[in-house]
């Protein structure tokens, strides 16, 4: 399943571990946002460990599942391609 992961966090050091939690999972494309290929035991480990990090009450993770139809209707408008190895956090 291809999914986009959106997120919300209102701390630094959370949101430094949810971003290192993501990578491993997806390619980085913007800020907050990741694209992830993922069979269902990847995405439950996934959502397993993310919900352990946040704060319900500030945080906030989103998930869109996109079809494969859809997933090929994705389209980019200017800026960089996504590079994970650009520095995230000063």
């Amino acid at each position: 399943m291809f999914v986009v992961v959106s997120y919300d966090i209102s701390e630094d050091k959370r949101r430094t571990k949810i971003h290192k939690i993501l990578k491993s999972y997806g390619q980085w494309v913007q800020y907050s946002i990741f694209e992830c290929s993922l069979d269902r035991t990847e995405y439950a480990r996934l959502r397993s460990r993310l919900q352990k990090l946040i704060q319900a009450d500030t945080d906030s993770i989103r998930f869109y599942f996109l079809c494969g139809c859809c997933q090929g209707k994705v389209e980019r408008i200017g800026g960089e391609m996504p590079r994970d190895e650009v520095a995230f956090f000063a």
